[in-house]
């Protein structure tokens, strides 16, 4: 079993935002940088690379709508609600234009915190996150297809439901998490023109093995002037936006998040001069 519990103490807080009882985690001290976890999982998931993000910056680690310490509330699984939270947050907290680094579904939900509230944040990462349902692998589309609160059962020996058991208000909400999440994975979604007008400077990042094929991060990398001509000596032909992109080699949708790689490529480009 993936060991996703972090070592460093952290302060946990409920914050009430949007008539949600958020669940956050604040570590270390420096500039702020929101840390928003994958499906099924909770800031925990970033507990293995957790130090590296710490070692000059304060991260707040967010439990989304349902998932870890956060209790669900009657609405549907959507980004744009849980991107809608996250900005709540940022209020809450008096954060100034905080750094935000997204994996998977907090990946799809960084990138909605930028879309709507782009004066809201710093700089962005947003990993193992397509920008178009057809994206993804056939296969994987198939398996999402199958996610409903009868495969709870099936579940019962992953990292996923043991987090959820341990440390979820309502444990027996599990099957009813599934329901929801796989009612939001059936529906289309395309997110083409808003990538093309993101006015947040964006690292597109992926695994080399990931849902989506590199092609596809390639393409998002496009859509944001990258790719598009000779970089130049002082890097006078980058993306007008600052954006950037970033394949890891060697990792998968399922174990990038825990890679040190991650981390680097992450801090890295929040810490950059613009």
């Amino acid at each position: 079993m993936t060991n996703w519990t972090q070592d460093t103490a952290g302060n946990g807080e409920y914050a009430e935002v949007n008539g949600i009882n958020l669940y956050y985690e604040s570590h270390g001290d420096g500039k702020p940088l929101i840390l928003l976890h994958g499906g099924l999982g909770s800031g925990e998931m970033f507990g293995p690379i957790l130090g590296q993000f710490t070692a000059g910056h304060r991260v707040i680690l967010v439990d989304l709508q349902g998932h870890g310490r956060t209790a669900d509330i009657d609405r549907p699984l959507d980004i744009k609600f849980m991107a809608d939270d996250v900005a709540a947050l940022i209020d809450h907290l008096g954060l100034d234009k905080p750094d935000v680094v997204g994996y998977s579904l907090g990946g799809g939900v960084a990138l909605q915190l930028a879309f709507r509230h782009p004066a809201k944040v710093g700089r962005l990462v947003a990993a193992s996150a397509g920008i178009r349902r057809d994206a993804t692998y056939p296969e994987i589309l198939e398996q999402q297809g199958q996610v409903g609160p009868e495969a709870a059962e099936f579940m019962k020996e992953t990292p996923m439901y043991e987090l959820y058991q341990r440390v979820a208000p309502r444990p027996e909400d599990f099957p009813r998490l599934l329901g929801k999440i796989g009612e939001a994975m059936s529906h289309d979604f395309d997110y083409t023109d808003e990538v093309r007008n993101l006015q947040v400077p964006t690292l597109i990042l992926a695994a080399d093995a990931d849902m989506c094929p590199p092609a596809h991060f390639v393409e998002v990398f496009g859509l944001l002037d990258g790719g598009q001509r000779d970089g130049g000596w002082m890097g006078e032909g980058r993306p007008k936006g600052g954006h950037a992109l970033a394949i890891l080699p060697g990792v998968t949708h399922y174990n990038v998040f825990m890679s040190p790689l991650f981390a680097a490529a992450a801090v890295g480009f929040v810490d950059a001069a613009e």
